[in-house]
């Protein structure tokens, strides 16, 4: 078993297909933005590039821990790195407080279109907290950095 970080092939797929909708000014007709969420999983979880969608299978659990994670806020809607080719969003932080778990990857992933996957998140080994909070924090929103990136 192993968490490989990847954004998932068939993310790739559904940009191009309109499936994810991130809440800019240009929308699916009669549709608002879709709802991101993120799910820890232990280090028994198996996934990397080719994850399809949310699953409880070997997600995390324990005290401040609810099965389907947490709901994302956009912090850097799409856009792209000014004179650059990369386009770029990111989510702000998400923290589970007064939380007893232990982490080893994350899975990004849209609520709204039939929990499809996202992104996959290696932490490089098991985080814990024991009645504190356990923060995934994202990286800085640039066309090098931010957390979803198109080039």
């Amino acid at each position: 078993m192993a968490i490989t970080q990847a954004m998932v092939t068939s993310f790739k797929v559904e940009i191009l297909t309109a499936y994810h909708n991130f809440g800019t000014t240009v929308t699916r007709a009669g549709t608002g933005a879709d709802t991101f969420k993120i799910a820890l999983y232990t280090s028994s979880a198996t996934l990397d590039a080719t994850t399809t969608a949310y699953s409880a299978t070997n997600e995390v659990t324990g005290t401040g821990y609810s099965a389907g994670g947490n709901t994302l806020t956009i912090s850097q809607v799409p856009t792209y790195g000014g004179s650059g080719t990369t386009a770029y969003l990111s989510f702000s932080d998400s923290t589970w407080s007064t939380a007893t778990i232990t982490a080893n990857g994350a899975l990004i992933y849209n609520s709204t279109q039939s929990n499809r996957a996202v992104a996959v998140l290696a932490f490089g080994g098991d985080k814990s907290s024991s009645a504190g909070n356990f923060t995934v924090q994202f990286p800085t929103a640039n066309n090098t950095s931010a957390i979803i990136r198109i080039a």
